[in-house]
């Protein structure tokens, strides 16, 4: 049994999940994958009543888990960051997710922005290292309030960090038959880019039978626009790849098609749409569930149910075809009709 610890979260994380789950429920019980699900109320209506986001033994009781399937935190009755650091970030940080695996795969021409692009033209991965860089949190404020005020924030790098998301890169870009790409700005940032420059090169030598190329940030973003079918997998630190891979969600359609996995393969992974709580619209039943779902897929394709996954994209792009849809991407289906209309379309695959 494989158990998953459902943090719903905040806004329309509730409702999102909820069309996540049905997703999974179908598949539970075929061809041996046995589920299990535990809800945890951990996000803004849990702090606001408790003054508390996540303990220590929380954090025990979740390592007996297999790993978190989660809708969205943050909630405007909480002052930014708060939910944010103390919920996903320590959940990333704890369990040492190492890795942010985000597909950026167009499904029909029509959704993405980029004129004379279509689906032939997007269809890439970015993995993004998902521990370091400035969002290792070191740093400091002196003189605070005053006009002599200096705020410090730390780009911090280790071998080990560099390594072992770039073996992840170079492993999926082999099993994929892909290209991959290294991002960085290694012209100017000089100390630490020059760490992954080197650590890549002395990696390239482990792998040759995988094509390797490399693009400075700002060329990538370019590139991403211009010409996005020339990636297959994108490497990239933890900053670079937060930026490219929202760059990556427009390309492809918008937010509402944005799943991505936290992932560390020797603990507990987590997978989670990445639109945000979306507090305006929480509650009207009118959210795009798709991201979610595409989450859950994730997560049946890390289980090692592949042919599972390959269904749920199939009826990912069979819904989108057929405009059964949520109103942001041009359809007149509630959150609730969306997942059951793809649930539908996967009992007939």
């Amino acid at each position: 049994m494989k158990r998953i610890a459902v943090i719903p979260g905040d806004g329309i994380g509730k409702e999102v999940v909820r069309e996540g789950l049905k997703v999974l429920e179908y598949f539970n019980g075929k061809d041996g994958l046995n589920l299990s699900f535990e809800e945890f109320d951990f996000g803004a209506e849990c702090y606001l009543r408790t003054g508390e986001l996540i303990s220590d033994a929380d954090l025990k009781k979740l390592e007996t888990f297999d790993l978190i399937y989660l809708g969205a935190v943050g909630d405007p009755a909480v002052k930014a960051g708060v939910l944010e650091r103390g919920i996903l970030l320590k959940l990333r940080f704890y369990f040492d997710q190492y890795v942010n695996l985000r597909p950026v795969k167009l499904y029909n021409d029509r959704y993405t922005p980029l004129k004379n692009k279509g689906i032939d033209d997007i269809n890439f991965v970015v993995v993004r290292e998902n521990t370091e860089c400035a969002y290792a949190g070191i740093g400091g404020i002196l003189k605070k309030d005053t006009p002599d005020e200096v705020a410090i924030q730390e780009m911090v790098y280790t071998r080990k960090g560099v390594d072992r998301i770039l073996k992840y890169a170079f492993e999926y870009a082999r099993k994929t038959g892909g290209k991959l790409t290294l991002c960085d700005k290694s012209n100017v940032l000089t100390y630490g880019h020059d760490l992954w420059q080197r650590a890549f090169k002395e990696m390239k030598e482990d792998y040759s039978d995988v094509e390797t190329n490399h693009y400075y940030i700002d060329a990538i973003t370019m590139k991403m626009v211009r010409e996005p079918e020339i990636f297959d997998v994108i490497v990239t630190c933890n900053m670079f790849g937060d930026i490219i891979t929202d760059l990556g969600a427009e390309i492809q359609g918008g937010m509402g098609l944005a799943a991505s996995g936290n992932i560390n393969p020797e603990t507990v992974s987590m997978f989670e749409p990445v639109h945000g709580s979306a507090p305006d619209i929480a509650g009207q039943n009118i959210a795009n569930p798709l991201a979610a779902i595409m989450s859950a897929g994730m997560i049946l394709e890390y289980l090692g149910y592949n042919d599972f996954s390959a269904k749920v994209d199939q009826a990912v792009e069979q819904v989108i075809n057929e405009n059964l849809l949520t109103r942001d991407m041009g359809g007149d289906l509630s959150t609730s009709e969306a997942g059951d209309a793809l649930v539908d379309v996967l009992r007939k695959l």
